[in-house]
């Protein structure tokens, strides 16, 4: 089978390097290097080494808390049960994950982790040790990669994916495929303040909406509460706090447990909006105070935030650091089967693109490298399995009157971001999502057709802003990383 994989993160490595070797053949379309992209940026480790007293029944009742109750048992069960195996496949790739002295797997605990059970590597650079390990696989193999290739669309005849349609260097290209393996990550640069590296715009997500695919909890963004309050963002690993690092007020406080009975390890929607809510009322960031683990454990711990605090002019063995929430992680999008099918024939998501079931409605801390290996691989052995998706229901557009806002104009994407942020962000009202999607619809309204790389995914972050916005709306109760504030109260 000629297989398309169009991403190149640890689902879309994954899922490459299972095919070719299931004996497909494989091509790899990646929208800048190969190994770009978020899963290089991730600090935490990956979840699902259970230790004596852990088990997956233990990683599968934390993530289904952490999600709200809204996770999909099913594929939440398929998680952890293939994590291991899955991590025992990234060793054997080559990732060396930290060990302690007598040679056992290290084993780090999170927020709303109840156990022990995530692995690291290189202390804070796990997502980095995989993607080299991964990309070095790659380099192994016969496997053709074409890089600093844009996607456009997807190529459909008779409701079926036959391809994809790329960006090179100016000019359109089309290439067919028996399959189509969507891996392009989230939509981070949706919003004004994000981890997400360069280029994280929704482009899978967007294509396959325009193609007709059934998308799936667009409402449920994750935003990460320590990042670095200094530009560029820089995220501070939620193990810090796993390690005993608290958050403070001005006055020294631990403001979260107001919020939660559980502090700082409280589910991460928890915990970022008790820091937005904290920063509000004392007009400055919040501040992570870290000083009670000590330079040397610090920097023997976490040596990629150590160098970078330091460079940035903050001795944090010394003195707690100004940190604030910002975008992370979609929870949402394209609506796939246990094995990556979607809705349309020939096409499959994996990884962020995906809405596989297991997040609901707010991510697990190190489930989500997890998620791209279990899954990556489990999409490639559904290549060779007759094509009977699920039926999948996608959410209806949320119709407003958006006469009010046909005069709008002034779209750039600091705009757009902005807007997302103030409207769609950690803190909704119905009202702001109702402006934002009236914005939003004259902005798509009189946008002219995409050339460029930059008009395409300001095309589809448009498009994606209408769909978070409309999703939002549609869900008028909060849950998980869907917040709205109903009184003036709450807004205080």
């Amino acid at each position: 089978m000629n297989v398309i994989v169009v991403g190149s993160g640890i689902a879309g490595l994954t899922a490459a390097l299972h095919a070719h070797e299931a004996g497909h053949r494989v091509r790899i379309v990646t929208k800048g290097a190969l190994g770009d992209g978020s899963t290089g940026f991730a600090q935490g480790g990956v979840a699902g080494v259970y230790g004596p007293r852990d088990s997956a029944a233990r990683h599968a009742a934390d993530t289904v808390n952490a999600g709200a109750g809204l996770s999909d048992p099913a594929a939440v069960d398929v998680l952890v049960h293939d994590g291991s195996t899955r991590i025992a496949d990234l060793i054997t790739r080559g990732v060396a994950f930290d060990r302690s002295p007598d040679g056992e797997l290290m084993l780090g605990r999170e927020a709303a982790h109840s156990h022990a059970r995530i692995v690291h590597a290189g202390g804070d650079a796990t997502g980095a040790a995989i993607s080299r390990a991964l990309v070095a696989a790659v380099g192994r193999t016969t496997i053709e990669v074409v890089e600093q290739a844009f996607l456009v669309d997807l190529l459909v005849r008779g409701g079926r994916v036959h391809g994809i349609r790329m960006l090179i260097d100016g000019q359109i290209s089309d290439a067919e495929a028996d399959a189509v393996i969507l891996a392009t990550g989230g939509a981070g640069h949706l919003y004004s303040h994000t981890t997400n590296p360069i280029g994280t715009t929704g482009d899978g997500i967007a294509a396959a909406l325009r193609a007709g695919a059934a998308v799936a909890d667009m409402e449920f963004v994750q935003f990460h509460p320590t990042i670095l309050a200094s530009e560029p963002a820089f995220l501070v690993s939620e193990a810090v706090r796993g390690e005993g690092a608290t958050l403070i007020d001005d006055d020294g406080r631990r403001f979260v447990f107001d919020s939660h009975p559980d502090g700082e390890l409280a589910p991460r929607d928890v915990v970022a909006r008790a820091i937005a809510r904290q920063a509000a009322r004392q007009d400055s960031p919040v501040r992570l105070d870290a000083t009670m683990l000590g330079g040397d454990r610090l920097a023997a711990r976490f040596p990629t935030i150590d160098r970078v605090t330091r460079e940035r002019g903050f001795d944090w063995s010394r003195e707690p650091i100004p940190v604030t929430p910002a975008a992370h992680y979609l929870m949402g999008g394209i609506a796939t089967d246990l094995d990556g099918r979607t809705s349309l024939a020939g096409l499959i998501a994996v990884g962020e693109t995906a809405r596989t079931g297991v997040h609901g409605a707010n991510r697990l801390a190190s489930n989500s490298l997890l998620e791209g290996a279990v899954f990556g691989a489990r999409a490639a052995e559904a290549l060779d399995s007759p094509w009977l998706p699920d039926e999948f229901a996608s959410p209806k557009d949320v119709l407003i009157d958006t006469d009010s806002y046909r005069d709008a104009s002034g779209f750039t994407r600091a705009a757009l971001q902005h807007l997302m942020w103030e409207h769609a962000g950690l803190l909704r009202t119905e009202e702001g999502l109702a402006h934002t999607l009236g914005v939003v619809s004259a902005w798509r309204a009189a946008a002219s057709a995409p050339v460029t790389v930059a008009e395409h995914e300001d095309a589809n972050l448009l498009l994606l802003a209408s769909a978070v916005a409309s999703a939002a709306l549609a869900r008028s109760v909060s849950v998980g990383a869907h917040y709205i504030e109903t009184s003036e109260l709450e807004r205080v």
